[in-house]
C-alpha cells in the first residue's frame, strides 16, 4: 500500500461522521424546503383546507413559516377566488435556504483536516 492510499483511507474513515452529518442537514433542510413548495403551490391553486393532506401539509409547515411572517408589510396576495401567493411562505423558503448554506459552510470549515502523519 502507497502513502498516498493510507492517507486516502485515514481521511475517508475519519471523515463518515462529518459526511453523515452533513448529509442528514441536507435532508432535513430539503424536506422542509419541499413541503415549503408543496404549500405554496396548494394555496397558490385554491386548495381545500378541509382535505385532510391540504390541513396537514399546511399545519406542518405553519411553524415553518412563523418567524418569517410579519417581515413584509405584505403576508400574502390574494386574487378574486380562494387561491393566493403566501408571500410569508416564499420568504422562509428563501430564508431556510440560506440558514442551510450557512450551517452546511460552518460544517466544512468545522471539517478542515490535517493529512495523516505515515
Amino acid at each position: 500500500m502507497t502513502d498516498y492510499e493510507r492517507t486516502t483511507v485515514r481521511e475517508s474513515t475519519g471523515s463518515t461522521g462529518w459526511t453523515l452529518l452533513v448529509r442528514s442537514v441536507t435532508l432535513v433542510f430539503g424536506i422542509a424546503q419541499a413541503l415549503l413548495i408543496i404549500r405554496i403551490v396548494l394555496l397558490l391553486l385554491g386548495a381545500d383546507h378541509a382535505n385532510e393532506i391540504v390541513s396537514a401539509i399546511l399545519g406542518a409547515t405553519d411553524a415553518l413559516v412563523e418567524p418569517f411572517r410579519g417581515m413584509f408589510r405584505l403576508d400574502h396576495i390574494t386574487t378574486g377566488s380562494a387561491s393566493f401567493l403566501d408571500i410569508a411562505a416564499v420568504v422562509a423558503m428563501v430564508g431556510w435556504t440560506l440558514i442551510e448554506a450557512l450551517i452546511l459552510a460552518i460544517l466544512r470549515i468545522a471539517d478542515r483536516r490535517v493529512p495523516a502523519d505515515v
